[in-house]
């Protein structure tokens, strides 16, 4: 990414503050210039904590003034990019932070200011530097007079922009860190798998290394004919190719096509076995005559059976991406496009695609005209304030008038319609009639691959979530060889080894004149023109970057069909001109194979899926209103939706920042999604809390109604008892005995019998245990009586029996009875407990006598 804090305007804060402040920072009239003299100061690096893994700074320089803006700072030049502070806060300044690999050209400007007549000799000039990016900005710093800032700044930016290995980019500098990578053939084979249908094995490592990766299905077979590429060096390890077309014949096919990049399967329809197929050019010769056997073949095995007819077979569509003219061209060289005499059943359409060189130039014309119409120009000055104020709003409309003219001749947004066009009648004639395509244009890995992975994006819902787009971009981009190293500017491999590399630059062809304010102030000319490195035109190309355009004109017209959010897509973007992460590197992914690539740097999609995990949904990477449901199919845009407009999150971003916030609605809904959640977790909360609080209730509910039933049993227990002991109470007392319990089991009793003269009183306390079992039963039940009846063998043991041996004089020491016939005998039977002779007991017809109802 560019900037860690380019989109949501954070800062990181510079901690070491013992620089001093310049007064009137960022006014440049408040500089005093000729004044100034070169200063040696030093900013510990230890403190810069926004550096990433492995940054290191390599030069500094203090005093400099963003002209864009009028800031003034400190610009720090690292192995990776280059940073802006500001002077006031110590601030990352997001317009002048930019990666090294993101800038396109640089060069020296110097700037003579007029001044009187009397002191025109000593006017200084102002020293500038110009930076110009990848990613749509311009931007240009001033240096103080007198100084060799500039001259530092330029040199370290010579030495790092074009690093003569590949093994000096940060990326393979900094190695995998955290963000570890997987091996991209096995993602390849798990989407090969998914396409061929369901029932496939998970790939793995252990797959390709022994060839068990070739399956197949009724229709495809996944080939390793390519295990090696040696059959065609910038196509993927495996190909899918019709199961009637053997390896032997792919080798001969292969010959018919420019740079062996025979007609292969990217896609099939689940239902109708419909496909996307691609190529690049046949080689027909000057003449156009030259055929091949097996190309032909080939080919027609894309045209399968239509299901369910048996006879009819589906009609194909040979897709060609260039204008006729640049085809008919190409034959000169040999190349070509097919007849369709020559394929059964087959129908060539042109698509009229400009090439890489056209694409380039329009981008270069779109970017100039932000940068002179925005409002932070390059020059320093706002488009309100150029011309005397009447750009937008004064007398004369024609100004405007002619800026959107320039838009329009520009002709980036003419390219982007030609390729949505196209795309989208690609996936109507497999959608609508069950028709296969085979897209090609010159070589096979520029415009073919943005239609193919267009329309296969329009076709198939899963390439439009964060899985689905990655293995996209990896099949259809990274497998099929699209030159990133050439078409981006960055060092390349040849072979198995490093070459020196020089980074090409291209001279931003500009159809704007100079900005007036510019003429008006003072001569603007560029030093040491050899020294911006002029780009090679035949490589470098914004392919990818146009591709990722159309993405975002596709989400603006079916805002709910895709997962991800346009920030997303910023961010891809950024990373991948960054060159921060390895999976962007080189042309091919032999080359990639080759310098192993996956386990010397970091991943990207590793990185990406890092950053959604903290706030998962919420992330601003995730589209709020995605619905799966709503666009579960294909989605077919008419032609007269495909009307695309400036992107403004990254067409705008650097020269209309306030503009550029398209998003600001978007960021208000996520604000009020965001504090929806937590109400909504709020309320699942509560509700968790209320449901305790039920079952909390409910099982006190329960003891309470178990202790209710407890009570209950209890009280019936109580009057049960109290009955009894009252009815004992009357059975003694008709016996003539009275007796009398104390609460601390102590008993009393008075006798009154004809053979005891006199009346006594005995008095009889439990032993401990028996004390221990009366308390027990004292705490269970307030009103409880023990009635133990015993037999013969235990009767000296309960209390009346212990009175009576206590009365009777005749007892032997062995507690037994002298005189066992005595009338003491027959009285102690009469009481219950005292001997087990029930037949007295019954006799005593206590239920019958002293239960009646009251």
């Amino acid at each position: 990414m560019a900037v860690p804090t380019s989109r949501s305007a954070r800062s990181v804060p510079l901690r070491d503050s013992s620089s001093e402040k310049m007064d009137g920072a960022g006014s440049w009239d408040a500089i005093e210039w000729t004044k100034i003299e070169p200063v040696s100061r030093s900013i510990s690096h230890t403190n810069l904590e926004f550096l990433l893994e492995e940054e290191q700074v390599i030069v500094e320089g203090y005093g400099v003034v963003l002209v864009n803006t009028d800031e003034a700072g400190t610009l720090l030049v690292t192995n990776y990019r280059l940073i802006f502070l500001s002077e006031g806060t110590r601030n990352i300044i997001a317009l002048g932070t930019i990666p090294l690999m993101t800038i396109e050209k640089f060069n020296k400007l110097v700037v003579k200011t007029q001044a009187a007549p009397r002191q025109s000799d000593k006017s200084p000039s102002r020293r500038h530097l110009q930076i110009t990016g990848k990613d749509m900005r311009i931007i240009v710093f001033g240096f103080r007079p007198r100084t060799k800032q500039r001259h530092a700044i330029f040199d370290a930016l010579l030495r790092c922009t074009k690093p003569a290995r590949i093994w000096d980019l940060y990326a393979l500098v900094c190695g995998p860190s955290k963000f570890g990578n997987t091996n991209p053939q096995v993602r390849l084979l798990n989407e090969y798998f998914r396409l061929l249908g369901k029932g496939f094995p998970r790939a793995s490592m252990s797959m390709i290394e022994d060839g068990s990766f070739t399956l197949s299905n009724d229709l495809w077979r996944i080939s390793n004919v390519n295990s090696s590429y040696a059959l065609c060096q910038t196509y993927p390890f495996a190909l899918i190719v019709p199961k009637g077309i053997s390896d032997d014949e792919v080798h001969q096919a292969s010959s018919f096509r420019a740079r062996c990049r025979l007609p292969v399967v990217t896609w099939c329809h689940p239902g109708t076995g419909a496909v996307l197929a691609r190529s690049s050019q046949p080689l027909v010769g000057i003449m156009m005559n030259m055929r091949s056997n097996t190309d032909e073949k080939l080919v027609a095995a894309l045209c399968t059976q239509l299901g369910g007819t048996g006879v009819k077979r589906r009609k194909l569509y040979i897709a060609d991406a260039r204008p006729r003219k640049n085809a008919l061209a190409n034959g000169a060289m040999g190349g070509g496009s097919e007849s369709s005499s020559n394929y059964f059943h087959s129908e060539i359409v042109f698509f009229g695609i400009d090439n890489i060189h056209a694409m380039r130039e329009s981008f270069a014309r779109l970017r100039d005209y932000l940068d002179t119409y925005g409002a932070t120009s390059s020059d320093g000055m706002s488009s309100f304030l150029r011309h005397g104020g009447w750009t937008w709003g004064g007398g004369n409309l024609s100004s405007m008038s002619a800026s959107v003219s320039t838009l329009g001749d520009s002709g980036w947004l003419i390219h982007i319609q030609s390729i949505l066009a196209g795309s989208a009648w690609i996936a109507a004639r497999v959608a609508l009639e069950s028709a296969s395509v085979l897209v090609h244009c010159s070589d096979g890995w520029d415009r073919t691959t943005q239609l193919i992975s267009l329309a296969s994006l329009l076709l198939d819902p899963f390439y439009r979530t964060f899985t689905g787009f990655q293995a996209l971009i990896e099949k259809d981009w990274l497998a099929f060889g699209h030159p990133f190293s050439d078409r981006v500017g960055m060092p390349t491999v040849s072979g198995g080894g490093n070459i020196p590399y020089e980074l090409s630059r291209q001279s931003s062809a500009s159809a704007f004149p100079s900005s007036p304010m510019r003429q008006s102030t003072g001569s603007h000319t560029s030093q040491n023109p050899s020294s911006t490195h002029a780009q090679n035109s035949n490589n470098y190309s914004p392919i990818f970057l146009q591709w990722i355009d159309c993405v975002s004109q596709l989400m603006r017209m079916y805002p709910f069909a895709f997962e991800f959010s346009s920030a997303f897509l910023v961010d891809l973007l950024d990373s991948m001109l960054s060159c921060r992460f390895g999976n962007f590197l080189c042309n091919s992914e032999k080359e990639r194979q080759q310098c192993s690539i996956a386990e010397a740097s970091g991943c990207l999609w590793v990185y990406l899926a890092d950053l959604r995990a903290a706030e998962g949904s919420s992330h601003v990477h995730c589209n709020l209103f995605y619905d799966p449901l709503k666009h579960n199919g294909p989605i077919l845009p008419p032609a007269a939706a495909l009307a695309p407009t400036l992107w403004p999150q990254f067409h705008l971003r650097w020269s209309c920042p306030t503009e550029a916030q398209a998003g600001e609605v978007e960021a208000e809904c996520r604000k009020m999604a965001f504090k929806f959640s937590e109400l909504q977790k709020a309320k699942e909360a509560a509700e968790n809390k209320a449901k305790d609080m039920v079952t909390a209730m409910e099982s006190l509910s329960a003891e309470l109604r178990n202790e209710q039933n407890a009570r209950i049993s209890a009280m019936s227990l109580a009057k049960r008892a109290s009955k009894e002991n009252e009815a004992f109470n009357r059975a003694i007392q008709s016996l003539g005995c009275k007796v009398h319990f104390s609460g601390s089991g102590d008993c009393t009793v008075d006798i009154e019998n004809s053979l005891i003269g006199t009346p006594q009183k005995f008095s009889y306390s439990p032993s401990k245990r028996e004390s221990e079992s009366i308390t027990q039963n004292d705490e269970k039940s307030d009103l409880s009586v023990s009635i133990t009846v015993m037999s013969d063998e235990n009767a000296p043991n309960n209390q009346i029996g212990r009175m009576c041996e206590t009365l009777c004089p005749l007892r032997t020491r062995e507690g037994g009875c002298k005189w066992p016939d005595a009338g003491c005998a027959q009285l102690g039977s009469q009481f219950v407990g005292l001997k087990a002779n029930f037949d007295a007991f019954d006799r005593l017809s206590i239920y019958d006598g002293y239960f009646q109802p009251k």
